[in-house]
C-alpha cells in the first residue's frame, strides 16, 4: 500500500516510479478521488458545526417557548445533506483505496531498468558449471530410474503437478528441510516458528496476495486460504502491532508446505518437480527499521547463499530488473543454481526487501527510541530454500555415472550416515 502523502507531494515522481514497472500514470486518478473525499469531509465538518449550533438554538428556543419549527426543518435538511456527503466521501475513499492497493511497491533506486528477466543483472557467481565425463540426466530421470520418484502415482492421487517421493529420496527431502532450518536457527539467529497453513482474508491482504493474486491461491469452502509461502503468516505476526525499537530486528524461520495454483504457468516445466502445486520450503522473514533494512536484505541473502555453498552447488546471485521484480518487493535478489541435467540456471531462492509496503497494509509500526510517535516497520522475506528445488539441484549436481547420487556431507548426519542414494 502506498502513502497518499507521497502522491500529493510529487505526482510526477510517483508516476515516474510506476513507469519503471511499465505502468501508466495513476497520480491524477488517485488525487481526483482524494480531492473529492477531502472536499466532502470539509463540507461535512462545516455542516456538523452548523447542526450543533442549530441544536443549541432549538434548546434555547424551547425553554423560552419560542417557535422552533424553522430550525427543526433546517436540521432535518442538514441531516440529509450530511448523509449524502458521507456516502460521497466513502465512495471516493473506496475508489482511491482500490487503486492504491492494486499498485505494486515502488522500486529501490538501484534496481536496474528492464522489462523482463533478460535484463536481470548477475552480481557474482560461486563455482563453475562442471564438465562431466558422462551425459548428465535430469532430476526426474534420476528419480524414476531409482524407483523413488513417482509422478504417475501422484497424478492418480491428486492430478498433475504433484510428486510422490519414496524411500531414500523422501528422506533426502526431509534431511534438506531439517538441515536448512537448523542452520538458520542455530547459526543465523532466526527463531523457529510453526505457523498455520490456512489463513484468513486479512492475512493474505497484509502481505499483498489479495486482492490482486487470488487466482494464484487455493481457497477453502469455509473462506480460508492455503498459504503460498510461510512468508504470509510469519510477516503478519506483527500486523496491527506497535513494537519497541529495542525489540528489532525480529527474525523468523519456518519449514512449511506451500500451495500454489500456478494459474499462469500452463505448459511451463510440466516434467518433474520444478513447478508444483504443493512443495516444502524453509522461509526466512525479518522485521526491522527503515535504517537497517538494506543491511538486513544483504544478511538474509547471504544466509541463503550459505545453504547452497554447503550443499556443494554452483550458484549465482542476480538482482532483478524493474520489470521482473515482484508486486510487494522494492528490491529482490534471486539465487540461481546450475542444473547439469538441464544445462541451465534456475531460480532456487528469492530474497526481497518490501520496505514499508506490507507494513502499511498490515498496520505494523514501531516506536523509535529517540523520536516521538510511531513509524512503519520494514519487512523482508527470503526462501532459505525450497526443499524440492534443493533436492533437484542435489540430484543433478551430485549424480554419479553408475546411477547413484552422492549425499552432500552436511546432509549425511540427517540421512542416518548414508553417503550415497541408489
Amino acid at each position: 500500500m502506498h502513502d497518499i502523502r507521497i502522491v500529493r507531494a510529487d505526482p510526477a515522481a510517483f508516476d515516474a516510479a510506476l513507469a519503471r514497472r511499465g505502468l501508466p500514470p495513476m497520480a491524477d486518478a488517485i488525487l481526483t478521488q482524494d480531492g473529492i473525499r477531502r472536499s466532502a469531509q470539509t463540507a461535512l465538518q462545516e455542516l456538523q458545526s452548523r447542526r450543533n449550533q442549530i441544536s443549541k438554538e432549538i434548546g434555547i428556543g424551547k425553554r423560552q417557548g419560542a417557535d422552533t419549527a424553522a430550525l427543526e426543518a433546517e436540521a432535518t435538511a442538514l441531516r440529509g445533506r450530511m448523509e449524502a456527503l458521507e456516502a460521497e466521501a466513502r465512495a471516493a475513499d473506496t475508489a482511491q483505496t482500490e487503486v492504491l492497493e492494486s499498485l505494486p511497491n515502488l522500486l529501490a533506486e538501484d534496481v536496474p531498468e528492464g522489462r523482463d528477466e533478460t535484463s536481470n543483472v548477475v552480481l557474482h557467481q560461486h563455482g563453475t558449471p562442471p564438465e562431466l565425463s558422462f551425459t548428465p540426466r535430469q532430476h526426474f530421470e534420476i528419480g524414476e530410474a531409482l524407483g523413488l520418484m513417482d509422478f504417475a502415482g501422484a497424478a492418480k492421487l491428486a492430478g498433475a503437478r504433484f510428486t510422490v517421493l519414496k524411500g531414500q529420496l523422501a528422506r533426502l527431502e526431509r534431511a534438506l528441510g531439517q538441515y536448512m532450518l537448523s542452520l538458520h536457527v542455530d547459526e543465523h539467529g532466526f527463531s523457529e516458528t510453526s505457523v498455520p497453513l490456512l489463513v484468513n482474508d486479512a492475512t493474505m491482504y497484509g502481505t499483498g496476495q489479495l486482492p490482486k493474486f487470488k487466482e494464484d491461491l487455493f481457497h477453502t469452502d469455509d473462506g480460508r486460504w492455503l498459504i503460498p509461502t510461510a512468508e504470509v503468516p510469519l510477516t503478519n505476526l506483527v500486523a496491527g502491532e506497535i513494537l519497541a525499537e529495542e525489540a528489532l530486528p525480529l527474525r523468523f524461520a519456518s519449514l512449511s508446505p506451500c500451495f500454489r495454483s500456478e494459474a499462469g504457468s500452463a505448459g511451463r516445466d510440466t516434467r518433474g518437480m520444478l513447478r508444483q502445486h504443493q512443495f516444502n520450503k524453509v522461509e526466512m522473514v525479518s522485521i526491522t527499521t527503515p535504517e537497517q533494512s538494506a543491511a538486513e536484505h544483504e544478511r538474509m541473502t547471504q544466509c541463503a547463499e550459505r545453504v547452497l555453498t554447503e550443499l556443494g552447488l554452483v550458484w549465482r546471485r542476480v538482482v532483478l530488473c524493474a520489470g521482473d521484480t515482484g508486486f510487494a518487493s522494492s528490491k529482490t535478489y534471486d539465487l540461481e543454481v546450475w542444473l547439469p541435467g538441464q544445462g541451465a540456471w534456475r531460480e532456487i531462492s528469492s530474497c526481497s526487501n518490501c520496505r514499508d509496503f506490507q507494513a502499511r497494509r498490515m498496520g505494523a509500526r514501531y516506536r523509535p527510541r529517540d523520536a516521538k510517535g510511531t513509524a512503519f516497520l520494514h519487512t523482508l522475506n527470503g526462501s532459505g530454500v525450497a526443499t524440492g528445488r534443493a533436492l533437484i539441484a542435489v540430484l543433478e549436481t551430485h549424480q554419479q555415472q553408475d546411477g547413484r547420487v552422492a549425499v552432500p556431507p552436511v546432509l549425511v548426519p540427517f540421512m542416518g550416515g548414508l553417503t550415497h542414494i541408489g
